[in-house]
Order: C-alpha cells, then structure tokens, then sequence
C-alpha cells in the first residue's frame, strides 16, 4: 500500500473537496477524489492509506456504502476521518465502528489542522499501530519466527518463549488474540490459559492453541478447555491467514 495514498470520497467532486485535495497534494500526499458508491470506494481501497468521508449540504453516503465501509474496515486495519454537518456525521457513525473512525470534523474545516491530523495517523498507520496485536507463545523460536513472518504483513506480532514471559508482557501491553502453544514445558499451554482466565486484565482476551498433535483425542482435550479455536502447526500460510481474517469479523 502507498504509504501517502488518501481518498477522499463525497457526494459530488465539490469546489470545497477540489481545495482540501489540492491542500493535501500540495502537502506532499497523493490524495484523490472517489465518488462514495460501493463500487468506487472498493477500487481504490487496496491503494488507499486513509479514506476521508467529506459530506457537504445534508448528503452523507447511502445505507449499502456504510454497511460496506463497516464491513471493510472491521476487515482491515485502516480508519477513515468523517467531515460534515452534525446531523451528517452521526448518520455515518451510527453505522461505522467508532474504533475505526479516527476523527470527525464539523465544517468548515481548518485545512491546515486537518493536514496536520493525517500526517499523525499516516505515522500511526505506517508504525502498525491500528494493526490488530497478535502474541504468539510458544518455546520453539524457529516456529515462532516462521509464523511472525507470515503474520507481521497483516498484524502486530509480539512473541513470548514461555508462558510466564507471556503474563509478564500482557502486563504491560494489549493483544487482540494470543496464539498458545499447547505443548510446552514447565508451564503448558492449558496452565497459562488457566493464569489467563484467573485474571481480570486478561481474562477477556481470545486465545486459540497451536498443537502439533492431530489424533480426536489430542484435539478433544485442547476443545475441552474452551479456546475461541486451536490451529494444527501443519497449517499453511494462506489458511492461517484466512481462519484469523475470518475470526476478527466473526469477533467484532
């Protein structure tokens, strides 16, 4: 993805969405106009860094575009800035996740402070810092690394050696989803799941095991312990990215 790629979808190709392109053009990013059709704004998604919803004169974009912005962004980790009337603005974010909007701005805009709020969330954006955070605990380190690599694409990838590693990190910072490796030893996989649930702070955290053991035994007694899933260590790289892409929209 373009790092400096903005979209700035509305209504019509106004006087007033010409100026804000022009600004952000002069400004060094590659910002364009996108009608905010279904269609249009799908084109240009892939390229697009961070999309600005601009609504002007009471127009806001149709009930099938926001359920397709919800859809794609609880998908992907990019955020859109909503610019418009009061009354325009909420009808979008009545539909689009608020943890995806990055900020709202009532017109008229200060174009200069809104320049300077892209350039905050294309940092932000470019550092990972809207990817969802992914801790991977197992205590072969040539695994771990082979699924950091296929991973750290799409996801902030954290990696922990142990389970006690793993409680110490998850003290002082947040994952989405921790990856558990069912067969480890000292402290197994099940017992750091039990650590897990015992504790406020992470007790709400999903936890999906990864096993090397495929036999209805092995796999039953991983599903007794109620993980939100479990992963065979056979699995291949665009499956793995598949079942997770499947799990967030599923857990949204």
């Amino acid at each position: 993805m373009p790092k400096n790629r903005i979209m700035v979808a509305g209504e019509k190709e106004s006087f007033l969405i010409r100026v804000l392109v022009k600004k952000l053009k002069d400004s060094g990013y590659d910002a364009y106009f996108a009608n905010w059709t279904v269609n249009d704004i799908n084109a240009g998604w892939e390229d697009a860094g961070l999309i600005a919803l601009y609504a002007e004169e009471r127009e806001h974009p149709g009930h099938d575009t926001l359920v397709f912005l919800k859809d794609k962004l609880n998908e992907d980790s990019k955020v859109v800035t909503v610019i418009g009337e009061k009354q325009d603005i909420k009808v979008i974010t009545d539909v689009v996740p608020s943890d995806h909007i990055y900020k709202e701005y009532i017109r008229p805009i200060d174009a200069s402070a809104f320049i300077k709020d892209v350039e905050e969330v294309m940092d932000k954006m470019n550092a990972g810092e809207f990817k969802k955070s992914i801790l991977i605990v197992d205590d072969d380190p040539n695994y771990m690394g082979v699924v950091r690599d296929w991973l750290k694409g799409t996801y902030k990838v954290s990696m922990a050696n142990s389970g006690l590693q793993a409680i110490k990190w998850l003290g002082k910072n947040k994952a989405d989803l921790i990856l558990l490796d069912h067969e480890m030893p000292i402290t197994s996989g099940p017992q750091v799941l039990e650590m897990l649930r015992g504790d406020l702070d992470t007790a709400s955290i999903p936890v999906m095991f990864l096993t090397g053991k495929s036999d209805k035994e092995s796999v039953m007694a991983v599903l007794s312990l109620r993980p939100e899933g479990y992963f065979l260590k056979t699995i291949e790289k665009e499956e793995l990215l598949q079942q997770l892409k499947e799990f967030f929209i599923r857990h949204k």
